[in-house]
């Protein structure tokens, strides 16, 4: 609140703040927890790198002409191939495709190293045993918790991850919106993706499917996996504060 910003000042600032207590504690994580963060955060860029290639690639076919339509396996590189003829776009094809076959076995890479990570974790063994969750998942939310006492309530872990409603209120004003989306993206996203699997995969029948189903067919289902996806949270975080299993 000086007229004048400086460093003095705002030293002066920052001391008067630690000293009234006026402020709040952050949680510095693990270098396991940043680790397994980075692993998973390469193996992201990779795939993003892996999908803009393929619709390069997709996109230069239909210049001439050429559909190869869906996919990304064995099939979608032996429709690839069928173009290699095409004069231009065949030298343009094998140098991407080149560079694909390795980012392709750099992402199987991280998969191996994600699989390690979480044979060697007890907190991932706990959660995997959610029907839906699997080895990225449980990975990255136990990195991204650390240490579950440092929440007081497992609910917290909903707002933590962004996945509860934004609500503005003021004097008459009162309104609730969408999601917050604050906190750890990549966690906010696996967890969206899970719930959708245990939505529309899963064949097996539980009371957290249930309930997700009900809110399915009064709101939609795109709320409904938000709202999977926030009840994942919270189940998630006091499995790793109890050490218990997933009971269906």
């Amino acid at each position: 609140m000086k007229a004048n910003k400086t460093d003095p000042h705002d030293a002066a600032g920052l001391v008067q703040l630690a000293r009234t207590g006026f402020y709040k504690e952050v949680h510095v994580k693990s270098p396991a927890a940043h680790g397994v963060r980075s692993v998973i955060t390469a193996r992201s860029h990779l795939v993003e790198a892996r999908v803009r290639l393929d619709n390069t690639i997709r996109g230069l076919c239909t210049t001439f002409g050429y559909r190869p339509g869906a996919g990304q396996g064995k099939a979608f590189l032996e429709r690839m191939m069928q173009a290699a003829h095409i004069p231009g776009l065949g030298e343009a094809i094998a140098a991407l495709l080149t560079v694909r076959a390795t980012l392709v076995e750099q992402i199987k890479e991280m998969d191996r190293r994600l699989r390690v990570i979480a044979s060697q974790s007890q907190a991932c063994e706990i959660l995997m045993t959610i029907p839906g969750v699997g080895v990225q998942t449980s990975a990255a939310f136990a990195a991204a918790v650390d240490e579950a006492g440092r929440f007081r309530r497992s609910r917290n872990a909903g707002a933590y991850f962004g996945l509860v409603p934004r609500r503005h209120q003021s004097g008459e004003l009162d309104w609730t919106g969408r999601i917050t989306k604050q906190g750890d993206g990549t966690v906010r996203k696996l967890l969206y993706e899970d719930a959708n699997s245990i939505l529309t995969r899963s064949r097996e029948t539980f009371a957290l499917k249930t309930w997700a189903m009900k809110i399915a067919k009064r709101r939609g289902l795109k709320k409904a996996r938000v709202a999977l996806a926030r009840r994942l949270a919270v189940i998630m975080h006091a499995m790793l504060r109890d050490g218990t299993l997933f009971q269906a």
